[in-house]
């Protein structure tokens, strides 16, 4: 009996049977069609359907990072949520996940495959522990895969500091081979990089309270830091980092800047604006010569985009991308294909626990000044 489903019928007593639930066959591979077919009656606990179901069952998976590749197939770069047995915390030591598969698809309703582990956190010389949201790029026949991980420092809590390393391959899905040091000059989780029509790429990256970004305050890692978003609501809020990449796509070609977010007037989003200010999981694509700077709020559970002129920013607010999914984390990709597109996130339909999540997608719509339909996660 998989793992998964049976925490499903657990904790939502769904009406289907186990095979129902049931997405993937025994080679890894499902058909989201039936999938969504099978358990298109389940609810959430407060009696609410789910706009779309997940992507896969056999395992859970988080944090997706989309990217369609040369071969026109869908690539999802997610991490693996683990069954932990540590209690929920701030600082997110429930999520202990220590390696990656990389998820694959034709197009989107069809089957997915699950690759075998692309890298595992023992594999990572500089690295401990929780291997958390990943992304990925290709460049001249290699991929990279950027991952966050606690290194085997100490501070405070007795955990290390996460940094940003990467690893690379022939193959998109793996098994990937990590650089012997982390990336100098990024810290903190939640890396994403894009790559601008003229072949620069941008690493994104940070992320507050678990994610030790206000930890990086003055640029050198306090290892007693807060552990909280410094607590300066009418300061401008905490921004994420943004530096160019070298050519060799394996290290940062400057110091990293601020993504700043502006309000409506032109003024820094402040703290205080737990609906509006970034907290983790920056992502950014490119649409009509706009740049599409979106994140999650945290404690506030929104999908947010805010849009620029250039890959640096300022990033001026537009509204929420999404609403609050069932769990705690928010944290996504936006990619197009197949001429539409597509917004991938996670929640916890199939385990109602925070740290056991399932990637779902959903379509992804712009009305005609470039805005984007806030989504609801729930279609009643």
């Amino acid at each position: 009996m998989r793992k998964a489903t049976k925490t499903a019928t657990l904790a939502l007593a769904a009406t289907v049977s186990l095979m129902a639930l049931s997405a993937c066959g025994g080679d890894g591979a499902g058909t989201a069609n039936e999938s969504a077919a099978a358990t298109n009656e389940a609810r959430a606990p407060d009696g609410r359907k789910y706009l779309s179901q997940p992507l896969v069952t056999e395992i859970f998976t988080a944090d997706p990072s989309a990217h369609v590749w040369g071969d026109g197939k869908i690539y999802v770069y997610p991490s693996h949520d683990i069954e932990a047995n540590i209690t929920n915390d701030d600082l997110g030591n429930q999520y202990a996940m220590r390696d990656y598969r990389v998820l694959r698809m034709d197009r989107i309703g069809g089957p997915v495959t699950i690759g075998p582990v692309a890298l595992d956190v023992k594999d990572v010389p500089w690295a401990s522990q929780q291997m958390w949201a990943p992304d990925a790029a290709y460049k001249d026949g290699t991929y990279y895969l950027y991952f966050p991980a606690r290194d085997k420092t100490k501070d405070k809590n007795g955990l290390g500091k996460f940094m940003v390393g990467v690893a690379t391959s022939k193959d998109p899905m793996g098994p990937f081979k990590a650089e012997p040091k982390p990336i100098e000059g990024a810290f903190s989780m939640d890396p994403a990089v894009f790559t601008d029509a003229d072949g620069k790429s941008y690493m994104y990256f940070g992320g507050i309270w678990g994610g030790q970004l206000q930890r990086w305050k003055d640029g050198k890692f306090d290892p007693n830091g807060s552990d909280t978003d410094l607590m300066q609501d009418d300061k401008p809020a905490l921004s994420g980092k943004v530096a160019l990449l070298n050519p060799d796509m394996k290290s940062l070609a400057e110091k990293p800047r601020d993504a700043v977010i502006l309000d409506e007037k032109g003024k820094p989003v402040l703290g205080g604006d737990h609906d509006r200010r970034f907290f983790e999981a920056s992502w950014v694509f490119k649409k009509d010569g706009k740049y599409y700077y979106t994140y999650s709020t945290g404690d506030t559970h929104f999908l947010n985009y805010a849009i620029g002129d250039n890959p640096y920013g300022p990033f001026t607010f537009k509204g929420h991308i999404m609403k609050p999914v069932q769990g705690w984390t928010t944290h996504h990709s936006i990619v197009e294909h197949g001429g539409k597109w597509w917004l991938f996130y996670a929640d916890t339909q199939l385990s109602n626990k925070n740290h056991l999540r399932s990637v779902k997608v959903t379509e992804l719509k712009f009305n005609p000044d470039g805005t984007i339909p806030t989504i609801d996660p729930f279609v009643d």
